[in-house]
C-alpha cells in the first residue's frame, strides 16, 4: 500500500498497514507512517548509528488536525521520540505539518507500568485484547492552574511528566500489542541500571 507523501491528500484509510512484522525501525516506519522520510531523518540524526534496542509506532487520524504520527525508540541510554502532526485548517498552509523531536535520558524514567486487559476465548484460554504502558519521568509536567483558580488561590498541583502508549485488537491488533509489551519490558529492564 502506498501512502501519500508529505503535503499529499488527507484521505487516509481507516486501517493502516501492520508494522509489527518488521523487526527493524526503517522497514516498520516505511510500512506504517505516512511521512517515514521526515521521521527517519529526524530520528537517525539523533541516533547517529546507536543500536536500536526497541521501538513502538502509533498513527491515527483525528477530525480536526488530520494525521497524527509517533515513533519512540530506545537505544539503551535514551528514549528518542518523534511526533508528526498535520496542522489544523486555518493554522497554516494546506498540507502543512509539524515535526517534533524529544530526547529523554533513561535515567529520568522512574517507573514503568504495563496493564494488559485479558479476555477469555470460548475454550477458556486467556488472550490479551489491549495494553496500556506508561513511563513516569522525574521531570515535572507543565501544569497550569485549573480554570477559575488564580495565583492567590493556589498553584496548580505538580504532576510528574509521563509518556503513555496503548494498543488494542481494533487499534493495532495482536502483533502491535505484543510489540508494545516487548518495548515496555526492554525499557523496564534498563531502568535503574547504569546506562550503556
Amino acid at each position: 500500500m502506498s501512502s501519500p507523501p508529505f503535503g499529499g491528500s488527507n484521505e487516509m484509510p481507516a486501517v493502516f498497514p501492520d508494522w509489527s512484522p518488521y523487526p527493524d525501525l526503517d522497514s516498520a516506519a516505511r510500512a506504517y507512517l505516512r511521512d517515514p522520510e521526515v521521521a527517519l531523518e529526524a530520528l537517525f540524526g539523533v541516533l547517529r548509528g546507536a543500536q536500536v534496542l526497541c521501538f513502538t509506532l502509533e498513527r491515527f487520524v483525528n477530525e480536526v488536525n488530520g494525521v497524527w504520527q509517533e515513533v519512540v525508540v530506545c537505544d539503551g541510554s535514551r528514549l528518542v521520540l518523534w511526533h508528526g502532526e498535520d496542522v489544523a485548517p486555518g493554522d497554516g498552509p494546506a498540507g502543512a505539518m509539524t515535526s517534533s523531536l524529544r530526547v529523554v535520558p533513561l535515567s529520568t524514567v522512574t517507573e514503568v507500568g504495563c496493564r494488559r486487559r485479558l479476555t477469555r476465548t470460548p475454550n477458556g484460554q486467556a488472550r490479551v485484547d489491549s495494553i496500556d504502558v506508561y513511563l513516569l519521568l522525574s521531570s515535572v509536567d507543565d501544569a497550569v492552574a485549573p480554570p477559575g483558580v488564580g495565583e492567590e488561590e493556589g498553584r496548580a498541583p505538580l504532576r510528574h511528566d509521563a509518556l503513555r502508549f496503548g494498543k488494542t485488537l481494533d487499534d493495532g491488533g495482536p502483533g502491535q500489542i505484543a510489540r508494545l509489551e516487548d518495548f515496555s519490558r526492554v525499557v523496564a529492564s534498563l531502568v535503574g541500571r547504569p546506562t550503556l
